[in-house]
């Protein structure tokens, strides 16, 4: 029996021997393989060390103390942390490291952005809990240099490589240094981060329930200032970070594909203050669909271009350098949708409010970008859009042109800089109030589209304009003043204009041209012209008037009803004459009339034009049709100046056919 206890007695210290050795050895290793991860640090000339390292195995939890690393670059990018336990940790097999639960408490991140401390970031994050971790067993690559660029892609890469339920941190604070930017730099500070499905690079979502920040500004030749803001319940969809790993790395630099980085990026109310009294609040933004190319967005090469404090401001080479990597960076960019809803701005005279603005974004070109619902004041009164758009915005070219006035000893040739015109198709403005003048009333613009486009050079040979407004009349001014003693007290406009030109058949059309003048007169007109040359379309004013002396009129048809016109003419006569609105009417007619004998000595087919405008003016209410053929080849320029000399020559060179009707 003795013996048999004995035996049971060794089995015992043995096995608790074993135990504790194999703890022991356990707890070796891990040290070792931090030591290995944290010497790929040291090789590349940073610099990097742990404190104690321990392991318990009955719970398996390891726990690393003291854990530095800084890189060799200057300024260098630093990073440390408090501690690191690991509970119910495994090695499913010797390249990966897998665990239940993960907390690193007190982490602290420093960073510059350029070579220069001119731009510099500090993160302390408290704590930061993983859930259901599993990553390679030690770092897979060390950055290519100590360079943020490469620090930060290298970063990125091991973030392909785990996988986690969830990566959540209670707060996180930032600090920025931006120099002589802003003086004194700014904080930062977000509550409740959360990361869930995190796998292969990619992140199912990310949330962060507030994020409060400041920054104290210094603009040139202004006073400081310190912003204030506030942003909510901000969140992100389906992030694929390898897409942002790619804009570091070079290999990438003629990869033209997009590649989607966000589906979707949400914030809640976002409200930002200043100390001198602006206040602004934003209830909500929305991205959909974030994209980035690599060819066009190496960001690399864009911080090296970056000057450091001090320096001495950009040559205007240099400046187009910088505007042209900006320029690509546009290009690099894709959005599906952007919106911005509720935005309100306190100024000191008054408040803006907008009720959204949204515009996407392909390849540097913005498809449309609009604003809606708009509410502010002029020192005149109040202004309100409803709705306010450019069509098909050119960013990235906008940018490029812009570099052509970056040497103001060395502006662009006009035809450089009408060719903005081509950067934009059209615009479009719905529902606008403006003040007029001082009367307190308004001018009301209920649509306006402008569209143009089949550029010739720098010249759009194609136009289309809609307009529909109204606009107090003012009896202060003389023009205006006939209408309004004649009981009009507006002007009501309605027209839609068509121009085009056809390079196969030379020809140039005004269709249609419709002009709805409110109370007044309704009119329609189809003209064209002939043997139209495309030097016509030239910047060069010496050269398109040349070319024009090519052109032929074409048929000129015209429709003119009377909706009130007539009788405000008829009584303006009368009251000049101080006659009666009937003998107003006949002393009219007869004049018009009168003048048919001298019109038939040059055009016998001016006679009935000259009878239909006296019936048109005779019977209110009636449409009045006017067409004129030309009767031979008739040189436009030659038209126009005999219509300033004598008209009634002028139309000698054309067949008129006239008529009226109810």
């Amino acid at each position: 029996m003795v013996k048999v206890l004995s035996g049971l007695v060794a089995a015992i210290v043995i096995a608790v021997g074993g135990f504790f050795g194999f703890q022991f050895y356990t707890q070796h290793r891990i040290a070792s393989e931090v030591d290995a991860a944290l010497e790929q640090v040291r090789a590349a000339g940073g610099k990097a060390s742990h404190g104690k390292v321990s392991f318990d195995l009955l719970s398996r939890t390891v726990t690393i103390a003291e854990i530095t690393a800084q890189s060799a670059a200057q300024p260098p990018t630093s990073v440390k942390i408090g501690s690191l336990t690991a509970s119910g940790v495994s090695q499913p097999d010797a390249a990966r490291f897998s665990a239940e639960s993960i907390e690193i408490a007190d982490v602290e991140i420093s960073a510059a952005m350029a070579p220069q401390p001119a731009l510099s970031l500090a993160y302390k994050v408290p704590r930061v809990i993983v859930k259901d971790y599993s990553g390679p067993a030690s770092l897979q690559r060390s950055p290519a240099s100590s360079s943020f660029a490469d620090v930060y892609r290298s970063v990125l890469e091991q973030f392909a490589g785990i996988a986690a339920t969830s990566i959540t941190a209670p707060s996180l604070t930032g600090t920025i240094n931006s120099g002589v930017a802003t003086p004194g730099g700014g904080e930062v500070a977000y509550t409740g981060l959360a990361m869930q499905g995190i796998k292969d690079g990619k992140v199912a979502s990310t949330k962060i329930d507030g994020a409060v920040f400041t920054v104290n500004a210094q603009p040139a030749g202004g006073k400081p200032d310190k912003l204030t803001g506030n942003l909510a319940n901000i969140a992100g969809y389906d992030i694929d970070t390898t897409a942002v790993a790619a804009l570091f790395d070079p290999q990438k630099a003629s990869d033209d594909q997009y590649y989607r980085t966000y589906r979707q990026i949400t914030t809640g109310p976002y409200v930002v203050t200043s100390g001198q009294g602006l206040k602004m609040r934003i209830d909500g933004m929305t991205i959909d669909e974030v994209g980035l190319r690599p060819s066009r967005m190496q960001l690399a090469d864009l911080l090296a271009m970056i000057p450091p404090p001090g320096a001495a401001p950009p040559t205007p080479a240099q400046a187009r350098a910088m505007i042209e990597k900006v320029a690509k960076l546009y290009e690099g960019l894709r959005i599906g949708n952007a919106e911005i809803h509720g935005l309100a701005v306190e100024t000191p005279q008054g408040p803006i409010k907008l009720s959204a603005m949204r515009f996407n974004l392909d390849s540097g070109k913005v498809n449309e970008f609009a604003i809606e619902g708009l509410d502010g004041r002029t020192p005149q009164g109040p202004l309100k859009v409803g709705r306010f758009a450019l069509k098909s915005l050119d960013v990235a070219n906008l940018m490029r042109m812009s570099a052509l006035f970056s040497n103001p000893s060395q502006q662009p040739p006009p035809d450089q800089a009408l060719g903005m015109l081509a950067l934009i198709e059209g615009v479009e403005l719905k529902a606008l109030a403006a003040p007029f003048k001082d009367t307190g009333r308004p001018v009301n613009i209920d649509a306006f589209n402008l569209d143009w486009g089949n550029f010739i050079g720098s010249i759009p040979s194609k136009l289309r304009l809609a307009l529909k407004m109204s606009a107090p009349l003012d009896a202060r001014d003389p023009g205006q003043k006939v209408l309004v003693t004649a009981g009009l007290d507006k002007a009501a406009i309605d027209l839609d204009l068509g121009a085009a030109w056809t390079e196969a058949s030379r020809a140039f059309a005004l269709e249609p041209v419709t002009l709805d003048l409110g109370g007044i007169a309704k009119a329609s007109l189809r003209m064209s012209l002939a043997n139209v040359p495309r030097g016509v379309f030239s910047p060069n004013a010496v050269q398109a008037a040349t070319m024009a002396g090519q052109i032929e009129a074409g048929t000129i048809d015209l429709t003119l009803r009377d909706t009130g016109g007539i009788d405000l003419a008829v009584a303006q006569y009368a009251r000049l004459q101080n006659v009666s609105r009937e003998a107003a009417r006949s002393a009219i007619v007869e004049g018009i009339r009168s003048g048919s004998e001298q019109a038939a000595a040059t055009n016998p087919d001016a006679v009935a034009a000259v009878e239909a405008v006296a019936r048109f003016v005779e019977s209110p209410g009636q449409t009045l049709n006017i067409k004129l053929t030309p009767l031979g080849k008739v040189p436009a320029l030659q038209l126009m100046q005999l219509l300033k000399t004598d008209p009634m020559v002028a139309l000698a060179q054309f067949r008129i056919e006239a008529s009226t009707g109810l």
